[in-house]
């Protein structure tokens, strides 16, 4: 598990208007050989096709219950039908996700091949999967909505070759089976001796993780009780600093407050998303975020991809 792939696929970066450059909400992850959808805005499907991901997806989570949010889920429904789909698909969301559900349901005329979940989530439900998490956190968007912390699990620590060839453990298999988790039993002074992997192996090391706010105000107080350094802070700047009195007043963040978000959660990257459709350019809400972190800033296009990379330790 500690090589899987963790992939982010911007398909919609948009407000609440989309623009000809910029489609409705909608952030794909490929962990290893799951495909799990973030919001899923109206068009996500040609933005799939565009990106050539097909549409292989586990689950999605939908932070809110507006139309730039959710609406592309129908759409992706009757088309997951048509191809074929058998297994479940799970929808998570907050309240109103049950209703939501049931009206996609009704909205589909035809013979759904493939059941339906709906999953209510609120801050601080986890969802499992091999080898990581999706935890919900609560948001302030003026009504009721979350974000999403994808974390994995510890990755164990790095093997001490030296450290056990000098306890016998003769190089082969049983080097393996040791950074497995297994104890094994060696031939020595002339008899047999147990090694753990306690012996050979350092302090575990940590996962890779991302977060994902949704539509929201400044909330990094409450994500800090989920996620220490994420690798990656997908974040709502959609107002540059000149409309810091209009993102109060609509619920929305700043570029300028997601890069004093991403400095207090000492994030690795920050991403920079739903932008509005008043702005032409990025460049001024990159520069704002720049003032108060100085760690990497995007304004992902649509459709760019990002590889999250393990860090050095």
């Amino acid at each position: 598990m500690s090589g899987e792939t963790l992939q982010v696929y911007f398909l919609g970066t948009a407000g609440a208007l989309p623009t000809p450059a910029r489609n409705a909400p909608c952030i794909m992850v490929r962990r290893g050989s799951d495909t799990l959808l973030f919001d899923c805005g109206e068009g996500a499907q040609q933005q799939m096709m565009r990106a050539r991901t097909g549409f292989v997806v586990d689950a999605v989570f939908v932070t809110h219950w507006h139309a730039d949010h959710f609406l592309g889920i129908a759409g992706l429904v009757q088309t997951l039908s048509f191809t074929g789909r058998k297994d479940p698909l799970p929808i998570y969301g907050p309240s109103w996700v049950h209703e939501a559900v049931s009206a996609i349901r009704s909205l589909s005329r035809f013979n759904l091949r493939f059941p339906l979940l709906s999953v209510q989530m609120s801050h601080g439900k986890a969802v499992r999967f091999p080898g990581y998490s999706v935890t919900a956190f609560a948001t302030d968007h003026g009504m009721e909505s979350v974000g999403y912390v994808l974390a994995e699990d510890e990755r164990p620590g790095r093997f001490d070759r030296d450290r056990a060839v000098s306890l016998g453990v003769p190089p082969g298999p049983l080097f393996g089976r040791l950074q497995r988790g297994e104890t094994v039993c060696i031939a020595r002074d002339g008899g047999s001796v147990h090694v753990t992997p306690d012996q050979v192996m350092g302090p575990p090391r940590p996962g890779r993780s991302i977060v994902y706010t949704g539509d929201t105000r400044p909330v990094h107080n409450r994500i800090r009780e989920l996620a220490k350094a994420p690798d990656l802070l997908i974040h709502d700047a959609t107002y540059d600093e000149e409309e810091r009195e209009r993102a109060l007043e609509v619920f929305h963040s700043t570029a300028s407050e997601a890069g004093e978000a991403a400095t207090a959660l000492d994030a690795r990257v920050l991403a920079l998303v739903h932008i509005s459709s008043r702005y032409t350019t990025a460049a001024g809400h990159i520069r704002d975020a720049g003032k108060s972190f100085s760690g990497k800033v995007l304004a992902p296009s649509d459709l760019d991809q990002l590889e999250i990379a393990y860090r050095d330790e």
